[in-house]
């Protein structure tokens, strides 16, 4: 494994001839060594200072005689690379990171255990006499040495965080396609998926659907709001956040800059076993802004348009209710229909008030009443049935809406 070597800091430092027997004594010293600065670490790193079982206390072990090793076998053979002991602080670092370990513990451990250790053997190389020179380039090849360590356990815990982040995102995309799925949802299957995607389920859930945006650039993708699970490969993208209603919800700031401008429309809330129904209304929302029946840019709400969702959850049958029930509308010029639908919609609404109707589309009453007399010869009694008016009334407000679209 190669190793980087810190800038300032030689691959191979000059060193002097060593005494042949410097090695030998260290070497045979190095038990000692290895308690004396495993009880350090212990002692100072918090990380390090609780009970261990005996694998953990093995591999902290072997860590420090590995180290040490090392460093003796630099002395004995100053062009020996390490690559075996390297390998095994890069496995040292994956398990503190799959321990969920931070980074930092690691590097005290080994700045402690170094320096304990230099202490030690630096009184070793006074009692053999030698040098002020020769102990010097010992305590570059000490920090070279530990410095060795640290790069190959930093390597180690960056590959593990990265192939853990990879797995985690795995997990949070078959709990969020377990979510979304047609059909009744299992608990149970959602607080297993759950626990591995480290995922806490909360009570309530909304889907967000968003514009698909092709031409933007990788940094202009949403980003995720708290908690929330994102699938950016499905058509459309959506975003199911938990607990919407909350502080850290849809209606918080936070929400909105996770956007990143992008217009979505976000489905009502549900429990979280019933995220598909909002998923459902959350598309059909934003397949309508993309229409115009809805507002085009933004974000629209589900909650909020409930009787335009309603009214295209079956354009087919919402079709043949605009034909059946205007029907008398087809005898009149474009011109007239228009504004006889309009009319008629704002006198229905009104509870058949002409100053309001007149307020309302800002016209003279007299034009409403000639407009209403225009009308009654056209629906007849029709007019003032409760099921008529219903009709109507739908189907006026799926007229009004269409008209946006072009």
């Amino acid at each position: 494994m190669a190793v980087p070597t810190p800038h300032g800091v030689p691959d191979h430092p000059t060193t002097p001839q060593f005494p042949p027997e410097l090695a030998q004594v260290l070497r045979a010293d190095l038990a000692a060594v290895a308690d004396e600065v495993e009880e350090e670490v212990r002692r100072q790193v918090p990380e390090y200072a609780r009970p261990a079982d005996g694998a953990y206390r093995q591999a902290l072990r072997s860590g420090v005689v590995q180290a040490l090793t090392l460093f003796v076998d630099h002395i004995a053979d100053p062009r020996d690379d390490g690559d075996a002991i390297a390998a095994t602080y890069y496995e040292l670092g994956r398990g503190e990171a799959l321990e969920g370990r931070s980074l930092d513990a690691l590097q005290s451990a080994l700045r402690v255990g170094g320096m304990c250790a230099w202490r030690r053997m630096g009184r070793t190389a006074e009692e053999l006499g030698l040098d002020s020179t020769v102990v010097a380039v010992l305590g570059e090849l000490a920090f070279r040495t530990v410095h060795e360590v640290a790069q190959a356990a930093a390597s180690g815990y960056a590959e593990a965080r990265l192939r853990s982040s990879d797995e985690l995102e795995r997990r949070r995309g078959r709990l969020l396609g377990l979510l979304l799925e047609d059909g009744p949802v299992a608990p149970e299957a959602v607080q297993d998926l759950a626990h591995g995607a480290r995922w806490p389920v909360p009570r309530t859930v909304a889907v967000v659907a968003l514009a698909a945006a092709p031409d933007r650039r990788e940094e202009d993708r949403p980003l995720a709001a708290a908690g929330a699970l994102v699938d950016m490969g499905s058509r459309p993208p959506r975003m199911l956040v938990p607990d919407p209603d909350g502080s850290g919800g849809i209606g918080g700031r936070a929400f909105t800059l996770a956007l990143r401008g992008r217009p979505a429309a976000i489905g009502p809330t549900v429990a979280v076993t019933e995220a598909a129904q909002s998923l459902r209304l959350a598309t059909r929302a934003l397949g309508l802004m993309g229409r115009g029946v809805l507002p085009r840019q933004g974000v629209v709400r589900c909650d909020e348009h409930l009787s335009t969702l309603l009214l295209h959850g079956d354009e087919p049958l919402l079709g043949r209710l605009r034909s059946r029930a205007l029907a008398p509308l087809g005898t009149v010029s474009a011109g007239q229909r228009d504004r006889l639908a309009e009319t008629l919609l704002a006198w229905l609404l009104s509870g058949s008030n002409v100053p309001d109707v007149a307020v309302r589309l800002h016209i003279h009453p007299q034009t409403v009443r000639y407009r209403l007399r225009q009308l009654e010869k056209l629906f007849g009694d029709a007019l003032h049935d409760p099921a008529t008016r219903l009709d109507l009334i739908l189907a006026l407000r799926a007229e009004s809406l269409h008209a946006r679209e072009n």
